[in-house]
C-alpha cells in the first residue's frame, strides 16, 4: 500500500506541474483541439481529440473517454463552424481515445470510424491508408509497441505528425512491448517531417523530430545502464553480493541504478527494468531463469545452470 501511494503522489505532483489547456484551442486555420475532459496523473490534462479540416466535411482523431462535456463541446464546434464529422480515425484501442464513440453516433450517425485490428463496428485502418477532407490529408502509420494496434497519422498539408500515446506533450509514455516500441518511434523519425507534433496527451510538441530523438536517446540510455549493472554484476565479486550468484532480479538492478530514488518508487520502476530486459532477451542479449522462484537476468554469455 506505501508502494502504491507513493507512486501516486508522484504522479499527482506531476499533473499539477502542467501547464493549462483551454478545452477548446484552434491550434492552426486546419486544427481544432477539443480536450476530453478526463484530467488525471494518467491522461495528464486530458486525452486530446483533434478536429481536422477546413470545409463542410471534417476529420477527428479519436473520440476520448465518453465523459459527456466531450460530446457538448464538439456539438458546439461543429454548430460553430457549420461542419460534421464524416470519418473519425482512431489511434488505438485505449479506452480513453476511443469510449466516445458511442456519444458520436448519437449525434452524427453517419460518421464512419476506420481503427486497426477494428474491434466494435469500426473499419480497417490499413498501412499507408490515406484519408481526405477539404484542406486536410493525413497517412496512416502503423506503430505498435504502446498498444498492439497503435497508428500515428501523417498530416501532409503541414508536414506534421498524430503521435497518438507513442510521444506525448509532457513526459514520457508506457509501452506493452518495448521492442516494437523502438521500432516504431525509428519509424515515425524517419518519416522525415520537420512540423510539429500533436500528441494524444499534453501540449503540441515544436518539433516533432527533435521530441521523438529524444524519446530513443532516453529509452537507449535506460536499456545502456541495465546492461552496464548486469556487466559489473558479472566482473565485480562486490556487485555479486548483490544478487548472489545466481543473478539480478529486476529489483536488484533498479536498486543500483536508482539510488537518488525512494524505496516506494522503485518497484514501479522495476517494472519497466523488465520490459527492457524483454527485449534484450528477444535480441540475444540476456536470458533469464527461475532461481528459487525468482526470476533472474543473466548476460547471454554465461552457462545456464
Amino acid at each position: 500500500m506505501a508502494i502504491a501511494r507513493g507512486h501516486h503522489e508522484y504522479l499527482e505532483a506531476q499533473l499539477a506541474a502542467l501547464p493549462h489547456l483551454p478545452a477548446v484551442e484552434r491550434l492552426t486555420p486546419r486544427v481544432i483541439r477539443i480536450l476530453g475532459g478526463n484530467p488525471s496523473k494518467y491522461h495528464l490534462q486530458g486525452t486530446n481529440t483533434y478536429l481536422l479540416g477546413t470545409g463542410r466535411e471534417r476529420l477527428l482523431i479519436d473520440t476520448g473517454q465518453g465523459i459527456p462535456i466531450w460530446i457538448e463541446t464538439l456539438s458546439e464546434v461543429l454548430k460553430q463552424e457549420n461542419a460534421v464529422v464524416t470519418q473519425a480515425l482512431l489511434t488505438h484501442w485505449h479506452l480513453d481515445h476511443v469510449t466516445g464513440s458511442r456519444d458520436l453516433r448519437k449525434v452524427s450517425p453517419s460518421t464512419k470510424y476506420y481503427k486497426n485490428s477494428p474491434d466494435d463496428g469500426q473499419e480497417e485502418i490499413q498501412d499507408g491508408q490515406v484519408f481526405t477532407v477539404e484542406g486536410a490529408t493525413v497517412r496512416a502509420l502503423h506503430t505498435p509497441g504502446h498498444a498492439f494496434d497503435h497508428m500515428c497519422f501523417l498530416f501532409k498539408e503541414e508536414d506534421a505528425i498524430f503521435t497518438g500515446d507513442n510521444v506525448l506533450g509532457h513526459g514520457t509514455t508506457v509501452f506493452s512491448d518495448l521492442g516494437a516500441y523502438m521500432e516504431s518511434l525509428q519509424r515515425m523519425l524517419d518519416q522525415g517531417m520537420v512540423g510539429v507534433a500533436y500528441p494524444g496527451h499534453g501540449a503540441v510538441i515544436a518539433d516533432a523530430k527533435r521530441k521523438i530523438s529524444e524519446y530513443i536517446r532516453h529509452r537507449m540510455r535506460r536499456e545502456e545502464q541495465i546492461v552496464k549493472v548486469m556487466e559489473e554484476w558479472k566482473e565485480d565479486k562486490k556487485m555479486r553480493a548483490v544478487g548472489g550468484d545466481l543473478g539480478l532480479t529486476a529489483l536488484d538492478i533498479v536498486n543500483v541504478i536508482y539510488t537518488s530514488v525512494g524505496p516506494e518508487l522503485r518497484l514501479a520502476a522495476a517494472k519497466g527494468a523488465v520490459q527492457v530486459l524483454e527485449k534484450l532477451e528477444g535480441e540475444g542479449k540476456v536470458k533469464k531463469e527461475d532461481c528459487g522462484g525468482q526470476r533472474k537476468w543473466f548476460l547471454a554469455d554465461r552457462p545456464s545452470l
